[in-house]
């Protein structure tokens, strides 16, 4: 009987969505992600709303400048990567940062260059893509827990890990065609 009524209820739900089939998708790998994670909701949460934020700041005061950034929280520390036109920039697009509330630390990764052609950023996004499978394909690091970013070949990983974890983590994206230096911004859990 309980059954028949926890079917007729998420029915019921289900009917209220009107075809958001990717509310229901994305909640739940969202749902997934978070139960894996070994930051507490909150501070997931929090993590999303900072990048949130951090991203509109900066779209707001660079509006007018050929600018690309790229922001990403983890455990209330904040990388920011792209490109800006002047060390000006950079700093001010830090400080920026810094505002956001929550926000424990800046690692200002950002470089004064032009942009990056197209082509550039699809290979960061192939490195990021296949250091991200090898860390999920290792016994010896857990994939789902470290965020990776690649900027220029130059790859960045974040998380809440051990030493070993990190120096395994650290080892697989060194050893992937293409980097050219791995930094690490680990939060360390020993």
């Amino acid at each position: 009987m309980k059954k028949v009524i926890y079917l007729a209820l998420l029915g019921v739900a289900f009917s209220q969505l009107h075809g958001c089939a990717a509310v229901v998708v994305g909640g739940a790998a969202v749902g997934a992600s978070m139960a894996t994670d070994r930051r507490g909701v909150g501070v997931y949460v929090v993590d999303q709303e900072i990048e949130s934020r951090a991203s509109y700041n900066l779209t707001e005061a660079f509006k007018d400048k050929p600018v690309r950034f790229d922001v990403t929280s983890f455990n209330r520390q904040v990388l920011i990567l792209g490109q800006v036109a002047d060390e000006e920039g950079r700093a001010r697009a830090g400080e920026i940062v810094k505002a956001v509330p929550e926000v424990r630390a800046v690692f200002n990764e950002l470089t004064v260059s032009g942009l990056p052609s197209l082509t550039s950023i699809t290979n960061d996004g192939t490195i990021s893509s296949t250091v991200k499978s090898r860390l999920w394909g290792d016994d010896r690091t857990p994939g789902t827990k470290i965020k990776v970013k690649t900027e220029g070949g130059i790859v960045y990983l974040m998380g809440l890990v051990t030493k070993a974890e990190a120096d395994a983590a650290a080892e697989l994206a060194s050893t992937t065609k293409g980097v050219i230096k791995v930094v690490k911004l680990f939060e360390y859990i020993d």
